[in-house]
C-alpha cells in the first residue's frame, strides 16, 4: 500500500504540477517582411496556453520584431486564451542591445520581485539578460530559464534529408546574453535542434486547422508555406517545431532524456552552417556545447532526446476546444 501511494504521488506530480512561467518569444509567424517565417513560436504558444492545468502564464515578452509580435500576442490570445487575461509586452526590437531597458525587462524585473518564476525564452536572451544584468538581485528568483539552444560537441544541426546545415540562431544572435544569465548562476535548461529533431508536423499532422475557426485557419495559412519551404531546403514537406520541445520540458518533462548538471562552455570553431545571422557566413563562429569533459564553471541541464509520445501530445494540444 505504501509503495501504490508512492507511485501515486510521483504521478501526480507530473500530471498535476503547474508552473508560473513567464514567456519570452521571438513571435514571428506570418510575418509579412519576409514570408514565410518560422511558425515554432506560435505553435509552442498555442500549446502553452491550451495547458492551464500545466503552465501559468505570469506574462509573455516580445524580442526581434517586438511590435509585430506584440501584435500578433494579442490575436493568439483572442483566439486560445482559457481564463484569465495574460499581460504582453514588448521588448528587445534588435535583440543586440544587452541592458537596454524596455517595456519587457521593467515587466519582468517586477513580476520578479513579487514572485519565483520560471521563464521559457525561445528566441535570443537578450530581454532576459537586460535583466540579470541590471538586476542582479533578482538572479535568485529565477527558478531557471529554459532556452531553444545548444548542442554535443560535434553535432551539426542538419533538418530533413540532412543536405544542409542550420546554425544555432537563438544563441548565435546574442551571444553576450547567454554569457550574461550563465555568469550570474541562474539554473538554465537547454533543449535545442539535438532534441527537437525527433518531432516532425507534415500537412497531415496539421490539417485540421484548416476549418472555419478564424484562429485556425489564419495559423494553417502560415504553416503551409513553411512547410513547403521545407519541402524546398531540406526534402520534406514539413516542420520541425522546434521551440514545442523546450515547453514540453515545463509541460511534460517525462517524455524526455536529460544529460543532468553538465558543464557548457562557449567554443569558437570553424563554421559549419550554411549561412549565418543577417546572412552574413563567418568562417569561425561561437557554438554552445555541453561535456561531461568541459571543465567550465557553467554546468546546466540539457535535454537532448524527445521519447516516442510527446509529437503526439503536442498535435493533440493544437485539436483542444478553445475557449474565446
Amino acid at each position: 500500500m505504501r509503495k501504490l501511494t508512492f507511485l501515486f504521488c510521483f504521478v501526480s506530480a507530473f500530471t498535476f504540477a503547474q508552473k508560473r512561467v513567464w514567456f519570452d518569444t521571438d513571435l514571428m509567424i506570418g510575418l509579412p517582411e519576409r514570408a514565410p517565417r518560422e511558425v515554432d513560436d506560435g505553435i509552442t504558444l498555442m500549446m502553452a496556453l491550451q495547458h492551464p492545468d500545466k503552465i501559468d502564464l505570469a506574462g509573455i515578452s516580445t524580442v526581434t520584431y517586438a511590435e509585430y509580435g506584440f501584435e500578433t500576442a494579442q490575436k493568439f490570445l483572442k483566439w486560445y486564451r482559457r481564463g484569465k487575461t495574460i499581460p504582453v509586452y514588448r521588448g528587445s526590437d534588435k535583440a543586440n542591445d544587452l541592458g537596454a531597458e524596455n517595456d519587457a525587462t521593467r515587466a519582468l524585473a517586477e513580476a520578479l520581485k513579487k514572485e519565483k518564476l520560471t521563464i521559457l525564452a525561445i528566441g535570443p536572451l537578450t530581454n532576459i539578460g537586460t535583466v540579470v544584468k541590471n538586476h542582479p538581485e533578482l538572479a535568485s528568483q529565477i527558478v531557471e530559464v529554459v532556452v531553444c539552444a545548444g548542442r554535443t560537441p560535434g553535432y551539426s544541426f542538419k533538418p530533413g534529408l540532412e543536405k544542409v546545415i542550420v546554425f544555432d540562431y537563438n544563441f548565435e544572435k546574442d551571444v553576450d546574453s547567454f554569457k550574461t544569465v550563465l555568469d550570474a548562476g541562474v539554473k538554465m535548461v537547454l533543449s535545442g535542434f539535438e532534441c527537437s529533431v525527433y518531432l516532425f508536423l507534415g500537412k497531415t499532422d496539421y490539417e485540421f486547422l484548416n476549418n472555419g475557426f478564424e484562429g485556425d485557419k489564419w495559423v494553417y495559412e502560415q504553416l503551409r508555406p513553411w512547410s513547403q519551404r521545407g519541402q524546398k531546403l531540406f526534402g520534406n514537406d514539413g516542420f520541425i517545431p522546434y521551440d514545442a520541445t523546450p515547453l514540453g520540458h515545463i509541460t511534460h518533462p517525462q517524455y524526455f532524456k536529460y544529460y543532468k548538471d553538465i558543464p557548457v562552455q562557449i567554443n569558437v570553431k570553424k563554421n559549419d552552417a550554411a549561412s549565418g545571422i543577417g546572412g552574413v557566413r563567418p568562417d569561425e563562429k561561437p557554438f554552445l556545447e555541453v561535456s561531461y569533459d568541459f571543465q567550465s564553471k557553467w554546468k546546466v541541464d540539457y535535454a537532448y532526446k524527445t521519447l516516442p509520445g510527446f509529437e503526439e501530445i503536442l498535435i493533440e494540444s493544437l485539436k483542444r476546444q478553445f475557449v474565446k
